[in-house]
């Protein structure tokens, strides 16, 4: 879901406005007082993504149960509607004030240091004590949403992993497997120019890049490829950095192969901010994309009540796993995301929201949204449902993936070093640098960012 995602990923309190002094006036209205205490007012914020109703309908029920429960409390919630990066951007601008905080947020994992840092959350431990609920999560989701603090500071309601998509009916036309299962970068390539052989008009693949996706770029795209390499970002027994990494380049490489190859979408597609819900909602359902390299929610967009239903894909797309750069390792790779409830600092009625957080992590509501969001359960009993296995034809496919899953280093200067991927990748589908040139300038980069705290891929 960025589940999200994302992604497949999301947003927060109000509609993406057109200047900053608009966007300050009406965000005066959200919050109020940074007390505990006594606001009749829940405010409740998160993305809205492209034309999909999924998660607007699942919170408007969530918030008739909670409102009948608790008398004479309203539950105002207010959809983002925007990319990725400025749903960020938005929230934590929201987040800054007690005068326009939130008092519920939906908060990716990888940004909790990086807010916290910025003083933005508050832990919920002490809540966590009392809660029963709390022992059916998974250790890993637990970790996901715990700061460098040893604190929590979010509850997960999914998490989610990365692998290809692709048109059985396209492949078949291009003469490949509709069973396919590539066992290296070479396969993939491989796969992708017979299908530009073949089948014109077709795109052959998709693989995230550039700085107007937002995390699309680093996580589906780039990482994907990265670390198939058997390199990472960071060296988490150094706790640093990693600059002058071979797979670095080798990941580029990859990519300007894709593109001097003609194999990708154009840069103009690519660069665009709205690509991925043309990927998911266009592209793909009207055929002319064979393989996208993508998230486990992809076929939400698909679902009755989607953005773009879809019956067919059922038997139309196919899944499998995305190989390492040459069939080494587990032979396979795979990125792991998610998102969080959690509750500003500032805001003024966080008991109240500490309710609706536990409503939203109930058995019976993360089972309903694990299945209506494609999602991975993070709880054990969600996860044994029979309900969920049954919902989607994908869903033990990409649960699959989680025991040979990475994550990202979701410390707090990620996100900048995030941007530099972006960069990196953005050059190579405008031309603009080699990727010998690109993986120099984000070494760069990433020393200024992470200081002393950076080691070279060789270990000096």
């Amino acid at each position: 879901m960025s589940r999200i995602p994302r992604h497949r990923r999301k947003a927060r309190a109000v509609v993406v406005l057109a200047t900053a002094a608009v966007v300050s006036a009406t965000l005066a209205g959200c919050g109020g007082g940074g007390s505990n205490g006594g606001s009749k007012t829940l405010t409740v914020t998160y993305q809205q993504f492209g034309n999909s109703h999924v998660q607007a309908d699942f919170l408007k029920s969530v918030k008739a149960e909670y409102e009948k429960a608790h008398k004479g409390v309203t539950v105002d919630l207010q959809p983002i509607s925007a990319s990725e990066d400025d749903y960020y951007t938005k929230l934590q601008l929201q987040m800054r004030s007690a005068r326009t905080s939130p008092d519920l947020v939906y908060e990716d994992t990888f940004l909790i240091n990086s807010d916290i840092e910025a003083g933005y959350l508050r832990p919920l431990d002490d809540h966590l004590k009392s809660w029963s609920d709390w022992s059916q999560f998974q250790p890993a989701a637990k970790k996901a949403a715990q700061a460098l603090d040893g604190k929590t500071y979010g509850i997960p309601d999914g998490t989610d992993t990365r692998a290809l998509w692709y048109n059985k009916k396209i492949f078949a036309k291009a003469g490949l497997p509709t069973d396919w299962h590539p066992k290296t970068w070479d396969d993939v390539l491989a796969a992708a120019r017979a299908v530009k052989a073949k089948v014109p008009g077709v795109t052959p693949i998709n693989v995230y890049a550039g700085t107007g996706v937002g995390e699309a770029a680093s996580m589906q795209g780039f990482e994907m490829l990265l670390y198939g390499t058997g390199d990472t970002l960071y060296d988490q027994s150094a706790k640093k950095w990693v600059v002058g990494s071979k797979g670095f380049t080798d990941s580029l490489s990859f990519l300007k192969t894709l593109k001097d190859a003609g194999l990708t979408p154009s840069a103009k597609d690519m660069l665009a901010p709205t690509w991925g819900n043309t990927v998911q909602q266009q592209e793909l359902p009207k055929g002319k994309l064979a393989i996208d390299l993508d998230g486990s929610w992809v076929s939400l967009n698909w679902q009755k009540g989607g953005a773009a239903p879809w019956p067919q894909w059922k038997s139309t797309m196919g899944t499998t796993a995305m190989p390492t750069q040459d069939g080494g390792g587990s032979g396979k790779v795979s990125l792991s995301g998610g998102w969080t409830w959690a509750i500003p600092k500032n805001s003024d009625n966080a008991s109240a929201a500490w309710d609706l957080v536990k409503l939203l992590g109930s058995k019976e509501r993360e089972l309903e949204w694990d299945i209506k969001n494609v999602q991975i359960p993070v709880r054990k009993d969600v996860a044994a449902d029979p309900s969920y296995a049954k919902a989607n034809p994908t869903n033990q496919f990409f649960a699959s993936l989680v025991p040979i899953t990475d994550y990202r280093p979701a410390y707090s200067v990620y996100p900048r070093i995030s941007q530099e991927i972006q960069s990196a990748t953005e050059s190579i589908v405008t031309g603009s640098a080699s990727p010998q040139q690109a993986a120099q300038q984000y070494d760069q980069q990433v020393k200024s960012i992470a200081g002393d705290d950076v080691t070279s891929a060789s270990g000096s």
